[in-house]
């Protein structure tokens, strides 16, 4: 592995081992740590694709847009879209074009920042020459923190969202989201991707400023956590902010704590884009393969359950992850996000197909395909959970109400519920 363009991978105070990507061939390099396999200790932190060896493992698999090149489990770190105007700041003052970044450089940027515990530090034998602009990535960064230090507010509210908002950070997706940190007792916030303590409670807020719609789906979404949570879906606690921002509590920052987490994209390398690995039967293989707790099996099919009656057809692959826990070695499955109606209820869709299939079908998916899961994965009581999570479908009407979405749009989703008997 050729020394002068790697960055360090580091998790839980330790180096874990060095990353290196051949832009040529757009193909990456790890290798672990010596000191850090000698030590014998979080061995499942990786359960897949990597190795567990001293040697070199090179990855050249996964030249797609989901992995960049990188072993999947370290592409789950990649935000979809860098939201920080420092950053694009640069790429303009340098007329560099985004897609030329390399991973590498994301992953620099993304530094101790990212979501979840794994960290990504430049590696100190980098030399001036190399072609990579690792060092000035890290200038970069280092302007982004003086930013965000100075940004702070004195309540969580639409104004102070805004204004975090102006100067980024690392979440990734498509709709506009920030991470910010309330402190637990004055109630002040600060950009939520500069610490982790427990003072403080770590959210993620999706931002209602879309306004070409006739309702939000921000307040949509937290309709959907609270039909869930009735449900008995496991979900981090919700709040809507001024009733227009969607805010929940991060679940890989807990007891002022960093927590490993992976997608089933990032544990396995199975593309969310490709139909050919993304079914349900494949997520419950993995949580198996995973051996996490059988009620962690059983909250996986009440899921399934929920997405299939509220017709959220969005629930691919990297919609579920796993939560490693280093104290046992262990993984488990991680509650529940982005549950929410998928769809536009403003447009009249003659046909639909889901993310995920079950029984070989996107289409037209009946009880007999649902049981059929429930029995091949041992699910007590299916026909019980079924009927409970269709019961939740009438509280929607009066959740609407309360929350002031318009009636056609109520009207309209509720057609696509789906009331399985």
């Amino acid at each position: 592995m050729s020394r002068n363009n790697l960055i360090n991978i580091h998790c839980f105070g330790r180096e874990i081992g060095k990353l290196g990507f051949d832009e040529n061939r757009n193909t990456s390099f790890f290798q672990y740590n010596p000191s850090f396999l000698a030590e014998g200790i979080y061995e499942r932190l990786f359960p897949m694709i990597i190795r567990r060896i001293p040697e070199t493992q090179v990855f050249n698999k996964f030249s797609n847009d989901t992995f960049h090149g990188l072993p999947p489990m370290i592409a789950d770190s990649l935000p979809d879209v860098f939201g920080n105007i420092v950053f694009k700041a640069w790429l303009e003052a340098t007329q560099t074009e985004f897609k030329r970044i390399s991973p590498l450089e994301q992953l620099t940027y993304v530094g101790k920042r990212g979501m979840g515990a794994l960290e990504y530090l430049p590696n100190k034998e980098i030399k001036g020459e190399v072609t990579i602009n690792i060092e000035e990535i890290t200038a970069i960064v280092e302007k982004v923190l003086q930013n965000k230090e100075r940004t702070s507010q004195e309540r969580l509210d639409h104004q102070a969202l805004l204004n975090i908002f102006k100067i980024g950070t690392s979440a990734g997706g498509i709709r506009p989201k920030i991470l910010v940190s309330e402190h637990k007792e004055t109630g002040a916030i600060i950009p939520g991707d500069l610490v982790y303590s427990d003072d403080y409670n770590h959210y993620l807020v999706k931002l209602g400023i879309d306004e070409q719609l006739s309702y939000s789906r921000e307040v949509m979404e937290y309709i959907y956590a609270t039909m869930a949570d009735k449900a008995g879906i496991s979900m981090m606690p919700a709040k809507l902010i001024d009733n227009k921002h969607f805010a929940t509590l991060r679940f890989d920052r807990q007891n002022g704590e960093k927590i490993h987490v992976l997608t089933a994209t990032g544990l396995t390398g199975w593309n969310h884009r490709d139909p050919s690995v993304s079914s349900y039967e494949n997520l419950f293989d993995l949580a198996n393969f995973l051996k996490v707790p059988h009620r962690d099996v059983e909250q996986l099919f009440r899921r399934m359950v929920f997405n299939l009656v509220f017709a959220n057809h969005d629930d691919h692959l990297k919609n579920h992850s796993f939560l490693y826990d280093p104290a046992k070695d262990s993984w488990q499955l991680a509650p529940a996000y982005d549950i929410t109606y998928s769809l536009n209820p403003e447009i009249n869709f003659t046909s639909t197909s889901r993310a995920l299939s079950i029984n070989n079908k996107r289409t037209g998916i009946g009880l007999a395909d649902i049981l059929t899961i429930a029995e091949k994965y041992t699910v007590k009581n299916a026909r019980g959970i079924i009927h409970d999570i269709v019961e939740v479908t009438g509280s929607l009407e009066q959740l609407g109400k309360t929350w002031q979405v318009p009636e056609k749009v109520i009207t309209s989703i509720m057609r696509d519920f789906v009331a399985y008997r």
